[in-house]
C-alpha cells in the first residue's frame, strides 16, 4: 500500500489538521527526505498553502489545531506544535502550546524548522546571490566541488534537489549529488 493511500485509511479521507475533506495531499515534513507514513501528513490544500507561505496566515483557520494537537500520530503533533509556534503571537496559540507535550525526540524534531524561534534568532540560509534557500529547494552548483573522502567530483551545472538545510551554520546544506549525500557550501550553489 502506498504511503498516500496509508495516511488517508488512518485519517479517513480527511485533513490530518482541519480535518477538510476537500484537495487532500501528502506532505513530507521538513528536514525530513524519505516519504514514509511517520514523516507524512495529509494535508488540505488550505493548509498546505499557508503551511509553505504562499498565502497568508489565515489565524482563524488555525483555531483547528486546539483538536489536531491531541492526534495520536507523531507527524500531525509535529505539524500543530509548528503552526502554534508561527501564531504565538496572537494570544490563544501560546495556551495551546503550554498544554502541549511532545517526547524529546519529537520536540527536537519539531524545532528542526526554527519556528520556535524569533526572526532575529533564525539562521537564514542564502545562496551566491543571496537568495533565501529552505528544506526541500533544488539548486545548482556554480563552480567545480571536490567531494572530501573521494575522489569524486562534482562539475559546475549539476542540479541538486531536495536540500536540507543545516539548522546550526548558515553556510552549508545538505543534498545528493549522483547517489551520494553530500555537504555543500551555500556560496557556491543558485537556487533553480
Amino acid at each position: 500500500m502506498s504511503v498516500l493511500q496509508t495516511l488517508k485509511d488512518r485519517s479517513k479521507n480527511a485533513c490530518e489538521l482541519c480535518t477538510s475533506n476537500k484537495e487532500l495531499s501528502q506532505y513530507t515534513i521538513p528536514p525530513s527526505l524519505n516519504e514514509n507514513v511517520a514523516n507524512d501528513v495529509l494535508v488540505c490544500k488550505t493548509c498546505l498553502d499557508q503551511i509553505e507561505g504562499n498565502v497568508e496566515m489565515d489565524t482563524n483557520h488555525w483555531r483547528c489545531l486546539n483538536d489536531s494537537m491531541w492526534s495520536e500520530f507523531v507527524a500531525v503533533q509535529i505539524m500543530a506544535w509548528r503552526m502554534l509556534q508561527r501564531l504565538r503571537n496572537e494570544g490563544w496559540p501560546k495556551d495551546l502550546l503550554d498544554m502541549m507535550y511532545l517526547d524529546d525526540e519529537a520536540l527536537a524534531l519539531a524545532r528542526a524548522t526554527g519556528e520556535d524561534k524569533d526572526e532575529s534568532e533564525k539562521i537564514i540560509h542564502r545562496d551566491v546571490n543571496g537568495v533565501i534557500l529552505d528544506n526541500g529547494d533544488s539548486v545548482v552548483l556554480v563552480k567545480d566541488l571536490k567531494v572530501k573522502g573521494s575522489s569524486m567530483v562534482a562539475k559546475q551545472g549539476t542540479a541538486v534537489r531536495n536540500i536540507r538545510l543545516d539548522r546550526d551554520n548558515a553556510e552549508y546544506i545538505e543534498g545528493k549529488v549522483g547517489a551520494q549525500q553530500i555537504v555543500i557550501i551555500t556560496k557556491y550553489v543558485k537556487k533553480l
